[in-house]
């Protein structure tokens, strides 16, 4: 089993997450091959890890490769030398004992009834209060933008899902032969949820497991009182992260382009503007889901 993760200057949080992923509950003849991307950190990252954990392959980043930059050097890597199964994992999440030998369990669920070609994520709770913060979600329907949909919350059994998000993601063999890598084409946001789309296009299916499997706590909202005027923010858009209001994140506008053109179908002219509309006129909109 290949991990994939990248990181930028959470030295502290990176090496916690590598010790939860070093004390999970696995056969002692299980093997974790683990490929690392420091994109530029300068607050001794990869020398902490080498120190801690000189397993773990390295890679370098330059800084600016941002999420989904990092995890496609991390996963172009570990394709190379050819894997059963890839685990994306987000370097500020912690997982639970159990994490991983129940994404494993759930595939052979999954895969008993008939779906091989199965992605499976796992869902985050808050660490203090409990709450789910990451994991699953289901598109509303056809006539929504793609990436309007609701979370799906960990019960007792699998769920099928639409998208997920990254956190903790197991992906077979079975389906990087149909779906390859992360798109070049996408800098930081939204890699992961157009990933999982894209795999249902090639007629594979995304499932989350039973229960919790880890703990993230959710990026903070920007603060609304440093909310930029239109000039600023149309210029802010064009940064890699994009422009993160109260109650959505503007993606780069060709990034978001070719997302909307991939997912959107025959709406997706509309579906591509819609979601600057909120910071063309703000004080018509204070919903707090993405477009």
């Amino acid at each position: 089993m290949a991990v994939l993760l990248t990181c930028h200057n959470r030295k502290d949080k990176t090496l916690r997450s590598l010790d939860s992923l070093f004390s999970q509950d696995l056969a002692p003849d299980f093997s974790l091959v683990v490929y690392l991307v420091d994109d530029g950190s300068t607050d001794g990252t990869s020398e902490a890890i080498a120190k801690t954990y000189p397993q773990v392959k390295i890679l370098q980043g330059d800084g600016n490769l941002f999420w989904n930059g990092g995890m496609r050097k991390a996963f172009a890597a570990a394709l190379e030398v050819s894997h059963d199964y890839y685990v994306w994992l987000n370097d500020d999440t912690i997982l639970y004992p159990h994490s991983l030998s129940t994404l494993l369990n759930t595939h052979q669920d999954v895969k008993d009834r008939g779906q091989p070609r199965s992605i499976i994520a796992g869902s985050t709770q808050d660490e203090d209060t409990q709450e789910w913060t990451y994991g699953g979600y289901r598109q509303l329907g056809w006539w929504y933008p793609p990436f309007k949909c609701s979370p799906v919350k960990p019960t007792d059994s699998p769920q099928e899902c639409d998208l997920m998000c990254g956190n903790i993601v197991l992906i077979p063999q079975e389906v990087t032969a149909v779906v390859g890598n992360l798109d070049p084409a996408l800098t930081h946001y939204a890699g992961d949820w157009d990933y999982g789309l894209r795999a249902k296009q090639k007629g594979c299916s995304v499932w989350i497991t039973p229960g919790y499997l880890g703990t993230c706590a959710r990026n903070p909202k920007p603060d609304p009182a440093n909310t930029p005027n239109v000039k600023q923010g149309l210029k802010n858009i064009e940064r890699p992260k994009g422009l993160a209001l109260q109650s959505v994140t503007l993606q780069p506008w060709e990034e978001w382009k070719i997302l909307m053109q991939r997912h959107g179908g025959i709406l997706w002219p509309i579906f591509w503007i819609l979601p600057y509309r909120k910071l063309l006129f703000p004080q018509f909109f204070d919903g707090n889901r993405d477009a």
